[in-house]
């Protein structure tokens, strides 16, 4: 295994890198790097909630914090008359904090797991998934760097994508298919061994693609029931009545309530914001900090609501029990959470909005 340092070091590395990837390119459509954190979390000596931490979480607090989030900020900023992705300074400084808290809290673990096995959350550690030698004992060939490089290419041709031509979920899985086939090629596997090792890891999602399914099931029915928009109405409404501080620290639960029933982002902006933004004008809260505690409320919760159908595949994927993963993951939301009330709280004192 890696040295006494090391893991936490590569923890704290790590967990930026996620996040970058969910600052940058957004929450389900990293769904696919999830196995490759869960490999280092078990080659460092932890378990598979060290790679999930560092891939959920990273993804997660990342795309919640986003100062560039075009399904939180954009779809808000354009509703409240705002600049594109005005604010970003502040909403930098949260991201990065959130980010450290994480990566703190993840080596923290890591540490516990190091002194004592019997330390872990999960129940036994899935030995299957861990490396058949000592890390050291692994090089790189020139085929393995090709691959690199071409998985490389492939995830710079989706952010292309992404960004230029708002690709989502159906194009960046056709580039996930091509990069299979390409990579497969470049490894000089027979057309055979790609299928098989298609279908095979295509089997070890199917239970995260039906807990989508029914996650985005019931969102459905709530959709077409008009219950989202009577659900706002009755949690708005008893913000008027507070102090401004006080109105967006509760904005903050409120969106964290909602989004158990709309847990799409921009769904959630388009239903909410439109009601918010008016009320953040009639009490003195400027609308970017009401954006901001939309954001925080919303995103954050993400990680937990069991109908948040990215996270259910996430975890499917590393094979790690929801109920684990919110022990885990609970007590760090909860500071993560009076991290972003001191921020809102900074941004109240000061009327933070566009110049």
């Amino acid at each position: 295994m890696l040295g006494s340092d090391r893991p936490a070091v590569l923890i704290w590395i790590m967990t930026f890198v996620f996040g970058l990837l969910g600052v940058a390119v957004g929450y389900e459509n990293n769904i696919a790097l999830i196995p490759l954190a869960v490999l280092l979390g078990l080659a460092m000596g932890g378990d598979r909630l060290v790679g999930t931490a560092i891939a959920l979480g990273g993804v997660g607090i990342g795309f919640a914090t986003s100062p560039i989030n075009v399904y939180t900020v954009g779809v808000s900023d354009q509703i409240a008359q705002l600049p594109m992705f005005s604010g970003a300074g502040l909403r930098s400084v949260l991201c990065v904090a959130a980010l450290a808290l994480l990566a703190h809290h993840t080596s923290r673990y890591m540490r516990r797991l190091r002194r004592d096995s019997g330390a872990s959350l999960l129940d036994r550690d899935d030995e299957e998934a861990g490396l058949d030698k000592p890390l050291q004992a692994y090089s790189l060939s020139r085929t393995d760097l090709a691959v690199i490089a071409t998985f490389a290419l492939g995830l710079v041709i989706m952010l292309y994508g992404v960004f230029a031509h708002g690709w989502y979920i159906n194009e960046i899985s056709g580039v996930f298919i091509a990069m299979t086939i390409a990579i497969g090629a470049v490894a000089r596997l027979s057309p055979a061994k790609i299928n098989r090792y298609f279908f095979e890891g295509a089997a070890t999602v199917t239970t995260g693609a039906l807990l989508v399914g029914l996650a985005r099931a019931l969102q459905v029915m709530l959709e077409q029931g008009s219950i989202g928009d009577t659900i706002v109405h009755a949690l708005a409404t008893p913000l008027a009545g507070l102090p401004v501080l006080f109105s967006t620290w509760a904005m903050t639960l409120v969106h964290a309530i909602i989004n158990v029933f709309i847990p799409s982002g921009s769904g959630q902006a388009m239903a909410t914001m439109p009601i918010m933004i008016p009320l953040s004008d009639l009490i003195g809260m400027t609308r970017q900090t009401a954006i901001l505690a939309f954001q925080v409320g919303d995103g954050l919760t993400n990680m937990i609501v069991p109908t948040s159908g990215g996270t259910l595949a996430m975890l499917a994927i590393a094979r790690v029990p929801y109920d684990r993963w919110v022990r885990f993951f609970f007590p760090l939301l909860i500071r993560v959470f009076l991290l972003s009330w001191v921020i809102l709280a900074f941004a109240v004192m000061i009327g933070w909005g566009p110049a």
